[in-house]
C-alpha cells in the first residue's frame, strides 16, 4: 500500500509532467488518470461506508473545512494560488466522499446521474469558454447556487420528515426561519445573477436602467420579505412561502437592473457573497455542518472583497446595492462624448521608438486586453523592452476588467512575473517619474475626470494616475467611451498618443518595430 501511495504521489508531482519522471500515466491518456481517481474514490467510499461513524464524518468535515480555509489563504496571493487550488480540490473531494458515505444516502443512481450530467456540461463549458467570458460564467454559476437553495427549501417544506425537521404542519419555527431566509437569499441571488449575466454578455444595456419610484418600490419589497418570513415561520403556510419566493425573485431582478456597468465587478463579488449565504442556508436545512462552514466562508469572503473594492473605488456599498447610482450623469457624459475634440494619433513604430528610448515603462492592462487576448503578445513586448534595459512594470486597478482579479489571472496565464505586477496603491505615486505609461484597454480606471468632474458617475473613484507620466500611449479600438459610458479626458491630453486597433495586433506591430 505504501508503494502504491508513493507511486500516486509521483504521478501528481511536477516531475510527472516529464515522460521520464517515472509515472505510468505521464505519457498516456488523461482518461487513465480519471479512471484511477474514480477507483481511489470508490475504494475510499467503500471504506468510509463500512466504518459508518458519525464522529469520523464530523472529523472529516472539519478537515475539509480546514482545507477550504487554507485554500482561501493560498488564493489570496498569486505565488501561492496553485497550492490554494490544490487545497480546495482535496477539500471538496473529501467533502463529497464523506457525504456519499453517509448512511442517510440509500441510493446512488440519481446522485451519479447528476455527477455525470453535470460533469459533461461543465467540461463542455470549460473547453469552450473564453477568458473574457469568465465574469458572466461566474454570474451564471452564482444563479445556480441560488436556485439550488430555493429547491432545497421547497423540498424541505414539502417533505420535512426526509430532512429530519419534523412533519407536515409541525415543523419547528427555527427550521421555518432557516427555510424562509434560505429561499429569500437564494431567489434574490438567482434573478440578480441572471441580470448580471445579461448585462455582462451584452444582452441588455450596461447602463443603469432606472425608473421613477424605484428605491421606494425596492424598500417596500424588502420590508415585505421580512414580514412574510415572520408570518411564514409562525404559520408554516405554503401560500406565504411561495409569495415570499416570488417577491425575492422580483427584488433580485430590480436590485441589479439599475446598477451601471462600472460597478459590475462589485456586483459579481456581492452576488458571490449572496450565493455563499444561500449555501449556508441550505446547510442549516440539510443539517450539514460542512455546507454551513463553506457557505459562511464564501459569504464572508465575498462581503469582505466587496467592501475592499468599494473602498478602492471610494464608493459606498449601499449606493451600489440600492442601484441606479449615477444614471443621469452618465447620460450627460455620453452627450459630451459626441463633441469633436482634437487628439493625437500615432503608429506602432512611434510607440516602439518612444518605449525603446525610455528608461521606465508602466503597462496598464484593462478589459480591451482581455477581449483581444493580448496578454501573451504584451508579455513578449515587455520582455523585449527589458532586454533593451527598460524597467517594465504592470499597474492593476482593483476593478479593472469585469470581475475581481480579472487582469491578474490573464497576466498569470501569460507567465508575467508576479513581482512585476503591482496594485494601485503600490505604484500610483511612480507615474510622475515614469517615462511611458502604456495603457491597453483600461478606460474608466484611468479617466482623470474621476478627480475633477463632480457630475461624472465615476467621480471620487481612485484612478491610476497615468496622466502624470511623461508620455501616455493609449491602445484602443476607437474613441468611444468606456463601460461606464463616460468620455475619457485622457484621450485629449497633450502627452497622450492614441494607437487605434485590436490590442493584440497593435502589440504585435509594436514588437516588430522594436526588433527592427
Amino acid at each position: 500500500m505504501k508503494d502504491f501511495i508513493t507511486s500516486i504521489k509521483t504521478c501528481f508531482s511536477k516531475a510527472s509532467k516529464d515522460a521520464s519522471g517515472g509515472c505510468p500515466l505521464s505519457s498516456g491518456s488523461p482518461l487513465a488518470l480519471y479512471g484511477l481517481l474514480i477507483l481511489l474514490s470508490a475504494v475510499s467510499l467503500f471504506l468510509l461506508r463500512g466504518i459508518n461513524s458519525p464522529n469520523l464524518s464530523a472529523l472529516l468535515y472539519l478537515t475539509a473545512g480546514t482545507l477550504f480555509i487554507l485554500a482561501l489563504q493560498g488564493l489570496s496571493s498569486a505565488k501561492t494560488s496553485m497550492k490554494g487550488l490544490d487545497y480546495g480540490m482535496w477539500g471538496m473531494g473529501l467533502a463529497v466522499l464523506t457525504t456519499l458515505s453517509s448512511p442517510i444516502v440509500t441510493s446512488y443512481s440519481w446522485i451519479f446521474a447528476g455527477i455525470v450530467g453535470g460533469g459533461i456540461i461543465g467540461s463542455a463549458i470549460a473547453k469552450k469558454i473564453q477568458m473574457t467570458a469568465l465574469p458572466q460564467l461566474v454570474a451564471a454559476f452564482h444563479s445556480l447556487v441560488g436556485l439550488a437553495a430555493v429547491f432545497v427549501a421547497a423540498a424541505a417544506l414539502q417533505e420535512p420528515a426526509a430532512f429530519d425537521i419534523g412533519s407536515i404542519g409541525s415543523i419547528a419555527m427555527g427550521s421555518l426561519i432557516e427555510m424562509g431566509l434560505g429561499v429569500a437569499i437564494g431567489a434574490l441571488t438567482f434573478t440578480g445573477s441572471l441580470v448580471a449575466f445579461a448585462k455582462l454578455q451584452g444582452l441588455v444595456s450596461g447602463n443603469p436602467l432606472t425608473f421613477k419610484g424605484q428605491h421606494l418600490l425596492n424598500a417596500i419589497l424588502g420590508i415585505s420579505l421580512v414580514v412574510l418570513i415572520f408570518f411564514f415561520a409562525s404559520s408554516e403556510s405554503h401560500t406565504l412561502f411561495w409569495a415570499l419566493t416570488g417577491i425575492a425573485f422580483l427584488l433580485g431582478f430590480l436590485l441589479i437592473l439599475p446598477i451601471g456597468g462600472a460597478d459590475m465587478p462589485v456586483v459579481i463579488s456581492m452576488l458571490n457573497s449572496y450565493s455563499g449565504w444561500a449555501a449556508a442556508g441550505i446547510g442549516f436545512t440539510l443539517g450539514n455542518s460542512l455546507l454551513i462552514i463553506t457557505g459562511a466562508l464564501v459569504g464572508a469572503s465575498g462581503a469582505i472583497l466587496s467592501y475592499i473594492m468599494c473602498k478602492g473605488m471610494n464608493r459606498s456599498i449601499f449606493n451600489i446595492i440600492l442601484g441606479g447610482f449615477g444614471g443621469e450623469p452618465a447620460a450627460a457624459s455620453a452627450k459630451g462624448a459626441k463633441e469633436q475634440r482634437p487628439f493625437k494619433a500615432g503608429s506602432a513604430e512611434d510607440a516602439g521608438f518612444i518605449m525603446k528610448n525610455a528608461q521606465s515603462v508602466i503597462i496598464v492592462p484593462g478589459y480591451g486586453m482581455a477581449v483581444a487576448q493580448a496578454q501573451h503578445a504584451l508579455r513578449e513586448m515587455a520582455d523585449i523592452l527589458k532586454k533593451e534595459g527598460v524597467a517594465v512594470r504592470y499597474a492593476i486597478h482593483p476593478v479593472a476588467g469585469r470581475m475581481p482579479g480579472h487582469m491578474n489571472v490573464l497576466l498569470a496565464e501569460a507567465n508575467v512575473p508576479y513581482d512585476d505586477v503591482l496594485e494601485l496603491e503600490e505604484i500610483n505615486r511612480d507615474f510622475g517619474v515614469t517615462d511611458v505609461a502604456f495603457v491597453i484597454g483600461a478606460n474608466d480606471v484611468t479617466n482623470p475626470s474621476a478627480k475633477t468632474d463632480t457630475t461624472s458617475p465615476i467621480y471620487g473613484m481612485p484612478i491610476l494616475d497615468v496622466e502624470k507620466a511623461k508620455t501616455v500611449i493609449f491602445v484602443k479600438r476607437s474613441m468611444s467611451p468606456g463601460y461606464a459610458g463616460v468620455d475619457n479626458e485622457l484621450f485629449y491630453r497633450d502627452n497622450t498618443l492614441m494607437l487605434f486597433g485590436d490590442a493584440k495586433k497593435v502589440c504585435e506591430e509594436v514588437i516588430k518595430a522594436l526588433v527592427e
